[in-house]
């Protein structure tokens, strides 16, 4: 097997070790794009994973974050620097985290540079909200945060669009969705989150100020869909919004999330109707 065969099969293992929301969409994508998508979502979920690191101390994990954030806006990626950086850490962190720099060489040249600069500044925003130990206070201080780490993975997607064949999407459309998706997310995980300490909701805000969020945005989402005449990358965003939606309606309901039967029903559904 050659070396590239091999990192694509690892991007591919990796993917689906990593992300729920993702891996089904991206799989039904076209060779090209399903490529470019999956590494450049291992990147952002590289520094996702330090973000979230249970263990690493706040000091740690921001100092980690903003150096990947410096390192991520050279080109070309300096990789013996940033495993350097990461060398005293290396058992506490996960493959996908370790191998940020196998991501970035599985990325097509001509889009590898929209992606480290989405990915670093996700980092750096990270970082911030690390030090502010994820306290969110205002409707204002969750856009923030969801911006950083959801709303930038809509930006990085529509770069992706835009080089693959000339697709225009609306930014602030683009974000929303990642928001949408982002706040179905804190939804689900509130009470997991409580018990680590972690609150996203700003004060005063109930489950239903948190369900009105998560539908304005999603609203957004259908937005943004409808600019878009490719195909192949409409089927990709309809698959994570009809499950958002769902798990809310599922939520709405009494019932924690929807059930692996009602995920593939809901990705059959929308196969059948493209």
């Amino acid at each position: 097997m050659s070396m590239k065969a091999k990192l694509q099969k690892d991007v591919m293992r990796t993917l689906k070790q990593t992300s729920r929301t993702f891996y089904i969409p991206i799989t039904l994508l076209k060779p090209k794009l399903k490529h470019t998508v999956a590494s450049a979502y291992l990147c952002m979920r590289a520094v996702d994973e330090i973000e979230d690191h249970e263990t690493l101390d706040m000091e740690v994990k921001t100092r980690l974050l903003r150096e990947t954030s410096d390192l991520l806006l050279t080109s070309p990626f300096n990789n013996e620097k940033y495993l350097e950086l990461l060398d005293p850490y290396k058992d506490q962190l996960p493959e996908v985290t370790l191998r940020l720099g196998d991501w970035i060489e599985f990325c097509p040249l001509e889009i590898v540079n929209k992606v480290t600069a989405s990915t670093s500044e996700m980092a750096d925003g990270m970082a911030k909200w690390v030090e502010k130990d994820f306290v969110v206070k205002t409707k204002e201080d969750l856009d923030e945060y969801t911006y950083y780490v959801a709303g930038l993975v809509g930006v990085m997607l529509s770069d992706i669009w835009g080089w693959y064949d000339g697709t225009e999407t609306d930014r602030e459309l683009a974000i929303g969705y990642g928001r949408g998706l982002q706040a179905v997310n804190m939804l689900r995980n509130q009470e997991e989150d409580a018990e680590r300490g972690v609150g996203f909701f700003p004060e005063n805000w109930n489950r239903s100020d948190m369900f009105h969020y998560a539908e304005r945005n999603l609203d957004k989402a259908d937005l943004y869909i409808k600019d878009i005449n490719t195909k192949n990358i409409v089927l990709f965003c309809k698959i994570p919004l009809a499950l958002a939606k769902k798990t809310l309606h599922a939520m709405n309901s009494g019932k924690e999330k929807m059930s692996r039967q009602e995920v593939e029903t809901t990705v059959e559904q929308i196969l059948k109707e493209e």
